[in-house]
């Protein structure tokens, strides 16, 4: 057994794991002496020999650590926290969305991805919108269901590299369910906020609402529905969900309540193992997975950052964070062109995350003033809510894992007694037929959740990862340049105070040409966000 050491920043919204490989911190983390005074100075990092675990919900990351020690894979651990996750955490995931992850082989030495999305149902097609007069793909309701893909992935990711039985990693989930477990405030907030969106589909309220209200901080909550499914998951497998009794009853509903997802539709469901992809920053080689999701955007993020002395220029000085928006800018100008199912077109990956385009793309950045909006790259080519994990087990196997509903709880459609919300996430199809993104049946919709993964020198380093819809790919960017240029180690490198501009073109058509927002956490100084408005022209908050 190789010895490892581990390294994870467990933070609410950004969970982070690092692999050193057995050699001393200061070799392989820059800035290890602490800047004690920094506002992002606030917390050691967590360090463990064996194997560690870092999730949103303190239940799930035991959970996963109960795995570990019972001889279980970081895989293993990584689908039994997800389950738990689905039950604590129903506001940001479920098994009725989508999954996507990357996994270090230690054994095999090799880095791959799973692509667990689903696709639009036959029934979607644009001539059916046409003919219902809607220019867009309705948030909630019936209409923006695409076929879910958690549960497939689960299953692809147990069979290649799972130890125990899938009774066993889904037995603690079941144990919460039927038993019941305290809701966290903020977890209690957002049932607030998505039983103002979704509380009048049917189940909504016989499935979370047992008081008659949504559940309060610190109650005790319980999902026998759910505890339900899973243990048909347990016993029959992933056919339970995709042709056999889960399939019939989603199949039901979907037809009584007038959407378009069929039982055909997930019998056809097939998860994509698929090669991540990646650039090199200064040393650090990190890889994300190709479209239909939007990891590359942190890529080129990175490349085009990669051209500026940004350790120069000081974490949350005004240069820094002007030239960060406006790398993002153009960043996303080509994820609304260009990143849809690879199957469906032509995707230039290479191209895009290319040291000669982001040299070209630089050119357009002035230090002076930001632009209120940038023409995507031409080839000649014809608000989300997730939970993100990740998992390192005794023998150096790394799993970063992502998953979601999209919008809130999702579409609000809660098949049957089944105990869980159907995703919304078709509704990230554009309805225009000369968009890349333009809905087609079959096709997988534009993704924002992407895990994330570090390599150096030929060996793991990081596992990493984040919530927030469009926000991922600036705050993987941000982590990268953090520890790089800025000297943070891990711990701080989450924690220091985050850039988030809202704006650009977006993957459903929509066009942005104002400049957008930038939103500045409260770790920036006050006089910095001051010269930066006027600098920039933006609005920061």
């Amino acid at each position: 057994m190789r010895h490892t050491r581990i390294v994870v920043a467990a933070l609410a919204l950004l969970p982070a794991l690092l692999l050193t490989g057995g050699k001393a911190l200061t070799q392989e983390i820059p800035g290890y002496d602490r800047p004690f005074g920094e506002a992002h100075a606030s917390r050691s990092e967590v360090i463990a020999p064996h194997g560690m675990a870092a999730t949103s919900q303190p239940l799930a990351t035991q959970i996963a650590l109960d795995i570990l020690k019972k001889g279980g894979s970081a895989v293993d651990a990584a689908i039994a926290a997800n389950a738990a996750l689905g039950l604590m955490e129903p506001t940001g995931c479920g098994i009725g969305g989508d999954l996507f992850a990357i996994v270090w082989d230690a054994e095999n030495e090799e880095l791959v991805g799973l692509n667990a999305s689903g696709r639009a149902p036959q029934l979607m097609t644009l001539d059916y919108f046409r003919s219902a007069e809607l220019d867009a793909i309705p948030t909630f309701g019936p209409l923006p269901v695409s076929v879910p893909g958690a549960v497939d992935g689960w299953f692809e990711l147990h069979g290649r590299f799972g130890r125990l039985p899938m009774d066993e990693l889904l037995a603690p989930a079941i144990a919460y369910a039927r038993d019941g477990f305290p809701v966290s405030e903020v977890i209690a907030n957002y049932f607030r906020l998505n039983h103002r969106r979704i509380g009048e589909y049917p189940g909504f309220a016989e499935t979370f609402m047992p008081r008659g209200r949504v559940p309060q901080t610190g109650e005790l909550f319980r999902n026998p529905r759910l505890a339900a499914t899973y243990e048909m998951l347990a016993a029959d497998g992933r056919d339970a969900f995709y042709s056999g009794e889960i399939a019939r009853s989603i199949d039901a509903h979907m037809t009584e309540h007038g959407g378009l997802l069929r039982y055909e539709d997930l019998a056809a469901h097939t998860s994509e193992w698929i090669t991540p992809v990646s650039t090199n920053y200064r040393g650090w080689d990190v890889y994300e997975l190709p479209p239909n999701g939007q990891g590359i955007a942190a890529l080129q993020i990175l490349n085009i950052l990669e051209g500026y002395d940004v350790a120069a220029m000081g974490f949350g000085s005004t240069e820094y964070i002007h030239t960060f928006v406006e790398a993002k800018k153009l960043a996303f100008e080509d994820r609304a062109r260009y990143y849809v199912d690879m199957d469906f077109a032509d995707v230039p990956v290479d191209w895009l995350i290319s040291r000669d385009y982001a040299d070209e793309r630089r050119e357009l950045i002035s230090p002076d003033a930001a632009a209120m909006s940038y023409p995507a790259g031409d080839m000649g080519l014809s608000d989300g809510d997730t939970i993100y994990l990740t998992v390192a087990d005794a023998d150096g196997n790394m799993v970063s894992l992502i998953q979601s509903n999209y919008v809130g709880m999702g579409s609000g459609v809660i098949p049957g007694e089944l105990g869980f919300v159907l995703q919304n996430r078709a509704r990230l199809f554009a309805l225009d037929e000369d968009h890349a993104n333009v809905l087609e049946p079959g096709k997988r919709p534009f993704h924002t959740i992407i895990p994330a993964f570090v390599m150096r020198d030929g060996e793991p380093l990081m596992s990493f990862g984040l919530m927030g819809g469009a926000m991922q790919p600036q705050g993987h960017a941000q982590i990268i340049v953090n520890m790089v240029d800025f000297g943070m180690n891990l711990q701080e490198a989450g924690d220091a105070a985050r850039i988030n501009h809202k704006g650009s073109s977006q993957p459903t058509g929509e066009s942005m040409a104002d400049g957008g927002v930038v939103h500045l956490e409260s770790g920036h100084a006050r006089g910095e966000r001051w010269q930066f408005r006027r600098l920039s022209g933006h609005l920061s908050r």
